[in-house]
């Protein structure tokens, strides 16, 4: 079903794209000279045809980029560069065949501006790119039913009830930990049995067996 709709997809916005590409080339070359005509420009002049060629970009851009089904870009690919390679064949044959004199909103749709320049060309050749693309062929994994799911595919759920929440009275009798391990050590520490400490200070004016004092 997904080949499908990408397959609609693909004839809807050939078409489209044809029409804005023409009306936006035409608009911006027809003001571009006007201003070198002129000898001025007004920036305004060039929103309108910058909108029509914005829009086919967007649309070229879902289409090609979209990890639907590549049915659609190759569908759409075909039908654009095909015009041009047909101008190899038969030229002059498929230049009659474009309809000429068709006007949107008041301006003029030269429909064969694309055709002739190669913009539909490369156009084309970037759609059917997309479809060399090997993971677009391949529908979305789905889990099984009744297969368990793992941290990495969602958090799992847990059989926790209210019974098992602590008490007020377990709370606040609960020993406060941090997450550390409880210091206490296992075994208890020697005592001292009595006896001078080897480490102890010696009295004052007296000297350890081992020390050696230097008579000068």
């Amino acid at each position: 079903m997904r080949h499908l709709w990408s397959f609609l997809a693909g004839l809807v916005v050939a078409p489209v794209t044809w029409v804005l590409v023409a009306l936006g080339q035409d608009g911006s070359a027809r003001t571009v000279a006007r201003w070198v005509e002129i000898g001025s420009f007004n920036s305004a002049n060039l929103i309108e045809p910058a909108v029509w060629l914005a829009v086919g970009g967007v649309l070229l851009g879902l289409l090609g980029t979209l990890r639907v089904s590549p049915v659609g870009p190759l569908v759409a690919g075909l039908l654009l560069a095909a015009p041009y390679v047909g101008t190899f064949v038969a030229p002059f044959t498929v230049r009659d065949r474009i309809p000429d004199g068709w006007k949107v909103l008041g301006d003029p749709l030269p429909l064969r501006l694309p055709v002739e320049n190669g913009t539909l060309f490369l156009i084309g050749l970037l759609l059917m790119m997309a479809a060399f693309s090997g993971q677009r062929w391949r529908q979305w994994p789905r889990p099984e039913a009744g297969a368990e799911l793992t941290p990495a595919d969602g958090p799992q759920q847990t059989d926790f009830t209210l019974s098992d929440w602590p008490t007020q009275a377990e709370r606040d009798t609960a020993p406060v930990t941090l997450g550390y391990p409880d210091p206490t050590p296992t075994e208890p520490l020697p005592r001292r049995t009595g006896g001078e400490s080897p480490w102890s200070a010696p009295p004052r004016g007296t000297s350890r067996p081992d020390d050696t004092t230097t008579e000068r």
